[in-house]
């Protein structure tokens, strides 16, 4: 069955966003559409212009006979910048004040078309990153994590804090709490995570960093590094950060209990 060229473009497009990062052969294309390379090269010239054009990303093109597209998502600024305010005016409902100067963030946590613009602002910022897995602790930042790896087409690993016969056997440390001092412990399976892999670590919230600074720790353990951390919302006022290079999309500047009064900005998502 020969495809028409309307045709070709719709299934490609679908094929693209679904296989994010993925290097895909012109040959790929060819033998599924039983189309001629040069008509191939034509309909991803079409995708490429529309994709920039709409702001949804690029196709990058790799020379060789091992060669091909990839499809990388990409947020603009212009973009960004609307959600992130949106964002900002969510979190500064009084209605979200909780004991220690934390947010109520369940319900956004919850949305999954909130979830999944976040997903995309931290995929395109670590677009041109090399990630093999995305990390985040159980459980709030779970539903972010597995949105930003669907649009790096990576997979998921979970940080528990009490093992799971499920998991196997697992690595365990103490690590200190930024923010109360406390040891706690925090534990991954083994065969979650190969010797080597490039991490990006994604959380809901940051206080200090205790939690984020412990997965880092982990992950010495299993001899991996650290791609890059990003968080939905830190706090401004800590008496030490432990954790110096992430990505934030709103800072909760002053928190006023008495008063109930939420002072939230923009983060340094846009300093990146």
């Amino acid at each position: 069955m020969k495809f028409r060229r309307s045709e070709r473009l719709i299934d490609m497009t679908n094929y693209l966003l679904e296989h994010p990062r993925q290097l895909v052969s012109l040959t790929f294309f060819s033998e599924r559409y039983k189309s001629a390379k040069s008509s191939i090269s034509e309909d991803l010239a079409i995708i490429k212009e529309t994709f920039e054009q709409r702001g949804i990303g690029t196709l990058q093109t790799v020379p060789g006979a091992a060669g091909g597209v990839k499809f990388q998502i990409k947020v603009t600024d212009e973009e960004a910048k609307p959600f992130i305010t949106e964002l900002c005016e969510q979190m500064a409902s009084p209605d979200r004040l909780l004991p220690g100067g934390y947010l109520f963030m369940t319900d956004i946590l919850g949305d999954p078309s909130i979830v999944k613009r976040v997903g995309r602002l931290f995929a395109s910022a670590f677009a041109e990153t090399q990630i093999d897995v995305v990390m985040t602790v159980a459980t709030k930042g779970i539903s972010l994590a597995y949105a930003v790896a669907s649009y790096l087409n990576v997979p998921v690993v979970i940080v528990r804090r009490d093992s799971k016969v499920t998991e196997g056997s697992t690595v365990s440390i103490n690590y200190v709490s930024g923010s109360t001092k406390r040891i706690q412990t925090m534990l991954l399976s083994k065969r979650s995570l190969a010797e080597g892999s490039k991490v990006l670590i994604v959380d809901d919230f940051m206080k200090a960093g205790g939690t984020v600074n412990g997965m880092v720790s982990l992950l010495e353990e299993f001899k991996a590094h650290v791609a890059g951390i990003a968080v939905l919302v830190e706090a401004e006022k800590t008496e030490e950060r432990l954790v110096d290079e992430y990505l934030s999309l709103v800072r909760l500047s002053d928190v006023d209990e008495k008063e109930k009064k939420i002072k939230v900005s923009e983060g340094n998502y846009f300093n990146k």
